[in-house]
């Protein structure tokens, strides 16, 4: 499942707005979560939309319906590639993140470290801004901060495609996350200004149909462009597709914005709410790889509590917080967003660290790495559906607590992983190669179906508890709240698996290795965790460092297990279905309404 977890959160909380458009922008549709699955098959069917527009009418009918056509086609192309571009990068780039590691040189990372920040700076900003970019788009024209988002995009995909070494391409990931996060709420803020009624729903189908597109897409054709051309193209790729959706935004795209639009942002809470995530993602991760040496760990954590602890104080004295907090006194929309946190914390600790396992240690070639998680995510997109009108119609409590618990089990049975599983190597101009190792069928294969299994049992129910914890009116704002903490749990999480994994890696190896220094700056440089050691490194030290990243992995595994093992408690002690529920929740977000709109 190396890949398709790292957009699930996206297209999860996007499909939310699917139902409600988002950030704050008003209701879409009025219907559950699986009525959206179904517009998804219907549009499919059906073809463009507005294909049906002046069918009947006369000759000036059909020449202004024809305009009409194709603005909101051009309109859905641009939506469509807007957000494309946000989802394909975030899983492309998972697949390249051990390549990157291996060639980029870097004067004060380490190659694990290094990873880590390429794939955390992006969620960073994304996180950060995710909120604060729909009020923006709503006050300042969606249009201008589409097409803002696709330049910054598509220049930041170049630079990053060109950087020469990683401290480079951290800072312009950053760069990239932020122009992503203008992209997403405004291709739904595109579509919900063009479209009306029965249109909406069709073009919200179309446009869900080809994000989940990209979850299966995306890593393969991530893998082929690595080892075929070069981990700079995944970046690359971006900039045809930006071209395109520029042209369209720009040919087709009506601007729009609310005049009644607030015109006070809360700068400061994003910029904090950055402070304190980062703070404490990097320097947990800084402070572990250099054995705690130095002042720079420890005080770029004590500044992400204090930012921690800022954020919290800024939210409860401000006028327009970024979070108003009075949301959280609806129980189902707490324990949706804690459970949130811990579940999607997991999915991408699992993404990245597959990806850089299979690759590094094992030996998969980039292609089979990206091919791993396919079969998890076609489970996901053929039983969404389904799940979700079960949990429409039973409650989502149970769907919540089992899902994560199957996914967890998927996950244990990645522990039992031998270092000597055989590799899969394929080759795409190699047709023998196609087909899967005997390693890949034992080892990955099992996983990656329970995983899904247990994804698609939890996405949509998870879906309808949030949507249904908050009024209609506020729904836009608790999904990006959502969305953005959905992006916050995989940096922790991410920091945390990097200690456990990076400690517990130079302590086997010593033991396997005596007389090897691991808490040597060279020797962690040149023996990073999960990745191939440098090629000056002796055979017993590279043999030894294969035994100790499998069991790092092991363990990052394990702690990625108990992570959806608590979201599954969580869910299963705290939500209540609907119709258990007492008068007290709906009250309670209610009254956090009023508090946030006054």
């Amino acid at each position: 499942m190396a890949q398709f977890e790292a957009n699930v959160s996206i297209f999860a909380g996007s499909r939310l707005a699917v139902q409600f458009s988002p950030f704050g922008m008003g209701a879409v549709t009025s219907g559950r979560t699986t009525r959206g699955a179904h517009r998804v098959r219907r549009a499919l069917r059906r073809g463009p939309v507005g294909s049906s527009i002046g069918r009947h009418a006369g000759t000036g009918g059909r020449r202004d319906s024809g305009s009409q056509l194709n603005r909101r086609n051009g309109t859905l192309l641009a939506a469509i590639l807007g957000t494309g571009v946000v989802f394909l990068d975030s899983t492309v780039v998972n697949v390249a993140l051990q390549r990157i590691g291996q060639d980029l040189p870097s004067s004060f990372f380490g190659v694990l470290e290094g990873e880590s920040y390429v794939y955390n700076a992006y969620l960073l900003s994304l996180s950060a801004l995710l909120i604060l970019a729909g009020a923006l788009a709503d006050a300042y024209g969606r249009l201008r901060l589409f097409t803002t988002g696709l330049v910054g995009f598509g220049v930041a995909s170049v630079l990053c495609g060109l950087a020469p070494n990683m401290e480079s391409l951290i800072v312009l990931r950053v760069v990239q996350g932020a122009a992503g996060a203008l992209l997403v709420p405004g291709s739904l803020a595109l579509i919900t200004s063009t479209f009306a009624g029965a249109e909406r729903g069709r073009a919200f189908g179309l446009w869900a149909a080809a994000s989940s597109a990209t979850s299966i897409l995306g890593p393969i054709v991530g893998g082929i462009l690595v080892q075929t051309i070069s981990w700079r193209a995944v970046f690359f790729v971006n900039v045809p597709l930006v071209l395109v959706a520029l042209v369209a935004a720009r040919r087709y795209v009506r601007e729009s914005s609310d005049p009644n639009a607030a015109r006070s942002f809360d700068w400061l809470g994003a910029g904090v709410v950055a402070l304190a995530v980062g703070g404490l993602s990097f320097g947990a991760i800084y402070g572990q790889q250099h054995d705690w040496n130095g002042p720079v760990g420890p005080v770029a954590i004590a500044v992400g509590v204090a930012a921690s602890v800022a954020f919290v104080v800024l939210m409860v004295r401000g006028r327009h917080p970024l979070v108003p907090l009075g949301l959280f006194r609806s129980r189902n929309f707490s324990v949706t967003n804690l459970s949130t946190l811990l579940i999607y914390g997991a999915l991408y600790v699992i993404a990245y660290q597959e990806s850089i396992f299979a690759q590094g240690t094992l030996g998969y070639s980039p292609s089979a790495a990206g091919f791993i998680g396919t079969p998890g995510a076609l489970l996901l997109i053929f039983l969404s559906s389904r799940m979700g009108s079960l949990g429409a119609r039973l409650g989502p409590r149970r769907f919540m607590a089992v899902g994560p618990l199957v996914m967890a089990a998927g996950i244990l049975w990645l522990t039992r992983l031998p270092a000597n599983s055989q590799p899969w190597n394929l080759q795409p101009g190699d047709v023998g190669s196609w087909v899967p190792s005997t390693g890949f069928l034992v080892d990955f294969l099992p996983a990656t179906v329970l995983f899904g299994l247990g994804l698609a049992i939890t996405v949509a129910p998870l879906t309808t508890a949030l949507m249904t914890s908050v009024p209609e009116a506020r729904a836009g704002l608790g999904s990006a709240i959502n969305n953005a903490i959905s992006r916050v749990g995989p940096q922790l999480a991410g920091a945390l698996v990097f200690v456990a994994v990076t400690g517990a890696f130079y302590a086997d190896l010593s033991s396997r290795v005596p007389g090897l220094d691991t808490s040597s700056p060279q020797v962690r440089l040149q023996v990073p965790p999960l990745n191939r050691p440098d090629s000056s490194v002796p055979p017993n030290v590279v043999l030894a460092a294969r035994e100790s990243s499998t069991g790092s992995f092991h363990l990052a595994m394990a702690i990625a297990a108990s992570l959806l093992a608590s979201g599954a408690v969580v869910n299963g002690v705290g939500i209540r279905d609907r119709q258990t529920q007492t008068g007290s929740d709906e009250s309670g977000a209610e009254a956090g309404t009023a508090e946030a709109a006054g």
